[in-house]
């Protein structure tokens, strides 16, 4: 039998705790209505007179999502660090008698309802983006930016599963996770001091790839940005499958 059909029962598994479990299906949910909800409050509320969102169409696009990405990181951290807490991975490992299936059944479940999530919201959050702020929104960028749009919801849900993952505790998760992507991270980035060094966190990198315009204080470009994050991504991947495998 190959590997795929090996595969299917703990993919389908995990797709069946998604349907019933709410605190899994909710922050899908919730992620993608803050990316385009609050880029349209935000765009009718101030587009004809806040600059930020006109100079860099990425940065007034792309605005909701700064919200949505704690939902996702949630969903993330969720996907597993529940059943941490509530010892049902012992439960999970008995019917996947395999760790790697297990933890892969979770990371492609988790990679596609982000691909989901990240292909509505972006559609989304630049149609309200477009009916509320005057100004072309249209460009050379408008693909890069778009592409950006949809990967960046799937490379932090894995990122965050697989530092979960190794973390083996939910509460540390959150605690680490949610603070960093929604408050510390942009906090370190606008500190002169420290943002050489905060530039190249994940969610940095990776949401530097949605902007139009250049940065001339950073030291990499907009395609590497997304490639920047996406090896932290595959680090903690890694990272969490070895984890798995060791306990």
């Amino acid at each position: 039998m190959s590997t795929p059909h090996r595969a299917a029962p703990a993919l389908r598994a995990e797709r069946i705790k998604l349907a019933t479990l709410r605190s899994l299906w909710l922050p899908p949910v919730l992620a993608l209505l803050l990316t385009a909800g609050v880029t349209t409050a935000i765009g009718a509320a101030l587009g004809g007179t806040d600059r930020h969102l006109t100079d860099d169409p990425g940065v007034g696009v792309f605005y909701g999502l700064n919200f949505g990405q704690a939902a996702l990181a949630c969903f993330g951290i969720l996907l597993i660090g529940q059943e941490f807490n509530t010892r049902m991975i012992d439960v999970s490992r008995l019917a996947v008698p395999r760790p790697g299936r297990l933890y892969g059944a979770k990371l492609a479940l988790g990679a596609l309802v982000a691909l989901g999530v990240g292909a509505a919201g972006t559609a989304g959050a630049f149609a309200g983006y477009a009916a509320t702020v005057p100004g072309a929104w249209n460009g050379p960028a408008l693909a890069r930016s778009a592409t950006a749009g949809v990967l960046y919801p799937v490379l932090l849900v894995v990122f965050c599963l697989g530092v979960t993952t190794v973390l083996g505790n939910l509460t540390a998760a959150m605690g680490l996770l949610v603070p960093t992507v929604f408050l510390l991270s942009p906090l370190l980035a606008g500190l002169p001091g420290v943002r050489r060094v905060a530039q190249f966190l994940p969610d940095r990198a990776g949401q530097y790839a949605l902007r139009y315009t250049d940065d001339p204080q950073l030291a990499y470009g907009h395609w590497t940005g997304l490639l920047l994050m996406a090896l932290w991504t595959g680090a903690a991947a890694y990272g969490g499958l070895r984890a798995i495998r060791h306990r």
